[in-house]
């Protein structure tokens, strides 16, 4: 799943060894398996349904739970599903060890100690899923806080969750529902928290980051052609800039709409900022987009890009495209593949279509064939390819400053690895552990395999 489901599975994991309980791998026999699921694609929901069988096929006695996108969207598939005993929604993720508790109590007998599972019987469906709500009916954010421990150089941090979008391929509004912005002093202090750890760099997360705080407002939505407002996100953003022990911030997937000339120019005054930015595109072609529901122009995103370009030098540009949409024309195709030469990002998520039941994208007509989808999404990969090779190319020779991560060995050297600011992924040459530490160096040659080497003093 998504960065927000991986951020939510280490707070459950947390939850569980904070009550006695032991974590081992999935692979493992125990007595209780808890899968978050996807929903994201219709083979999102295939390879869950797999998970949360091939756990209860591992020890036929253990009480398995289902949790998250696919439990809001295919409750009634897995209330009668025999194989799953407990399921869990979106927004209840922190109550995963009351809903255990309740279960057992359900199952005969309350567990005498942490870990023991009693023995017991399938209880009823609706006693199985009453730790799903409606997602779709309004909602607080549900605070889940994450005690970072460290061992790591980079964390992740929530900041929201929801979406008001409702493009038309998209079940998430539905498996999230709508937006609902953390506070900031929530957020702060684990930002805190996560620096008193060791952490360097914090990424923020989240299912629709764009609308962070519109629900402070009381404004549900922002309308067609309208820019995001970003005061709440700027607020918050000089704060964690300000925390002592923090030396980058890195942002999530953003909406073009929230690039301004005042959130760009907010965001050049703060040096902690990575200048790395995940502008979600999907189609380079007006007109598909206007099926897709995506509320803005290709001239609009156009603009946005050029704002960071004008602002911020030569940051990195990622995006995600969807090719093969239902009616995507080949001329529509050409539009798109025209468009992304012309923006030249550092990198592309390229997906072909998936049909998503239960969205208005599924119902349209004109629905491609898997081997056209296969072809594009080729082309599209090669191209990919080629403007990442150029980007990471464009700052051989420049001095960026690295925080490294880990040591790998390449080729019988071992070599310390890091990132730039922009995400461009370097190699040095060194025996010493430098996991942690952040230095100054040259971005010396391409190694192959998006790898840059690099060079200190």
């Amino acid at each position: 799943g998504c960065k927000t489901n991986a951020y939510e599975t280490d707070v459950m994991q947390q939850e569980l060894q904070q009550l006695g309980y032991k974590i081992v791998p999935f692979d493992d026999v125990a007595d209780i398996y808890v899968v978050n699921t996807c929903s994201v694609t219709n083979i999102a929901d295939h390879k869950s349904r797999q998970m949360l069988h091939q756990a209860k096929k591992r020890n036929p006695k253990a009480i398995v739970v289902a949790a998250g996108c696919y439990v809001q969207t295919g409750k009634e598939t897995l209330e009668k599903d025999p194989l799953v005993d407990l399921l869990l929604g979106n927004n209840l993720k922190g109550k995963l060890g009351e809903a255990l508790e309740a279960y057992f109590e359900e199952q005969g007998g309350a567990a005498k100690e942490p870990g023991v599972v009693p023995a017991g019987g399938r209880i009823q469906a609706d006693m199985k899923s009453r730790w799903v709500e409606d997602i779709n009916e309004p909602h607080s954010y549900e605070d889940m806080l994450l005690l970072h421990t460290g061992g790591h150089t980079r964390a992740e941090i929530k900041i929201q969750d929801g979406c008001n979008q409702f493009c038309t391929y998209c079940v998430i509004p539905f498996a999230r529902g709508r937006n609902r912005s953390r506070k900031p002093e929530a957020i702060l202090e684990e930002v805190r928290k996560i620096a008193e750890a060791g952490y360097k760099e914090i990424v923020l997360t989240g299912i629709h980051i764009s609308s962070y705080g519109l629900d402070f407002d009381g404004k549900t939505n922002v309308k067609k052609g309208e820019s995001f407002p970003c005061k709440h996100l700027l607020a918050l953003l000089r704060e964690i800039h300000e925390v002592e022990g923090i030396e980058r911030i890195r942002l999530g997937s953003f909406e073009p709409r929230i690039i301004t000339e005042e959130f760009v120019d907010a965001l050049a005054g703060m040096p902690k900022i990575c200048h790395h930015f995940h502008l979600s595109l999907q189609s380079g072609c007006d007109s598909v987009l206007e099926r897709m529901n995506r509320h803005y122009t290709t001239a609009e995103y156009r603009d946005s890009v050029a704002l960071l370009r004008e602002k911020l030098g030569n940051p990195a540009i990622t995006t995600d495209v969807i090719v093969g949409f239902p009616g995507e024309t080949e001329e529509e195709f050409e539009t798109t593949v025209k468009y992304l030469e012309e923006i030249n990002f550092y990198e592309m998520h390229v997906f072909p279509y998936s049909r998503r039941a239960g969205t208005p994208a599924d119902r349209m007509g004109d629905q491609l064939t898997k081997a056209v989808k296969e072809q594009r999404v080729h082309r599209l990969m090669e191209l990919r390819d080629q403007q990442s090779k150029a980007f990471r190319e464009s700052y051989i020779g420049t001095t960026q400053p690295v925080l490294f991560e880990e040591s790998k060995v390449i080729d019988g050297i071992t070599y310390q690895m890091g990132h730039t600011k922009e995400y461009i992924e370097v190699a040095y040459q060194a025996e010493e552990d430098l996991k942690g530490e952040i230095l100054d160096g040259v971005l010396a040659e391409d190694m192959g395999n998006g790898i840059i080497k690099f060079e200190i003093g």
